[in-house]
């Protein structure tokens, strides 16, 4: 049974709540656990399409809980190994959860919290959000966060972040490539709603296969071995089950069979 989550289910979709609203969402090791299982699960459950990770209260995620913290500087080499361990776990498993995922932010995104959200596919985030990458005030590196973080604002703009430890503000966010697309609080959930429904008009297939193909080749060298491997990768897509109805549904003017019924 989930103590430090809920999760939500919607027509082809589901919301999963971080639920610790009293201490802003902190990560903890059963937090940890908890997202790792359930993004798997819901990443294998075909009755989902699209996945929202999202916070109860007044933040999204304030980044590691204190107690957590203050255990882990106790603790020796090969338990801090192991604990870190498990926080990249988790955030590989958002990263390559074949659904398209999208982060929903507000009020605080915090150190570890910044790493949920650049884990996610998408991230909306209302205006009066706001983020910080902490750790060095507290001696501390972003180190298991940082594929991510730096995947999605780049290593430049990373620098400055990374470092200072300084607050900066949704428009910034936005600004440097870490959040897709701001709003207004009260308009957050219409605005994630809109993009789960164009997820509707998507093959989940294809969608699972561009999520890889993206991951496989951001930063390859064009060669020839990648342009081999891309061409091989379409035509295997266009002889799919997928690849051949949308082709199909398209000359016969039609929605392909993945389109929802009330959405035809």
């Amino acid at each position: 049974m989930l103590q430090t989550l809920e999760v939500a289910y919607g027509p082809q979709t589901a919301v999963v709540w971080l639920n610790r609203p009293d201490v802003r969402n902190a990560l903890d090791p059963r937090m940890i656990a908890e997202l790792t299982e359930t993004f798997m699960a819901l990443g294998a459950d075909n009755e989902v399409r699209a996945i929202v990770l999202a916070g109860r209260g007044k933040a999204f995620c304030a980044g590691a809980d204190l107690n957590w913290m203050r255990r882990s500087a106790q603790a020796g080499d090969a338990e801090n190994r192991a604990d870190a361990q498990t926080l990249a776990t988790m955030l590989h498993t958002i990263y390559t959860c074949p659904k398209p995922t999208i982060a929903r932010i507000h009020g605080p995104c915090m150190a570890g919290g910044m790493g949920l959200a650049a884990a996610c596919d998408i991230a909306v985030a209302s205006h009066e959000a706001c983020f910080a990458l902490t750790e060095t005030r507290l001696g501390l590196i972003a180190s298991v966060i940082s594929p991510y973080v730096l995947r999605a604002m780049g290593a430049r703009t990373a620098s400055r972040w990374f470092l200072s430890a300084e607050a900066f503000e949704a428009t910034e966010a936005w600004r440097i490539g870490l959040v897709h697309e701001l709003c207004e609080a009260d308009r957050l959930d219409g605005q994630i709603n809109e993009l789960l429904g164009s997820f509707m008009l998507t093959s989940p297939h294809a969608v699972a296969q561009a999520k890889r193909l993206i991951r496989d080749v951001a930063g390859a060298p064009i060669d020839a071995a990648l342009l081999e491997e891309t061409a091989a990768r379409i035509a295997e897509q266009r002889a799919s089950a997928d690849g051949r109805e949308g082709l199909a549904s398209f000359l016969e003017k039609r929605q392909p069979a993945w389109v929802p019924q009330q959405d035809q």
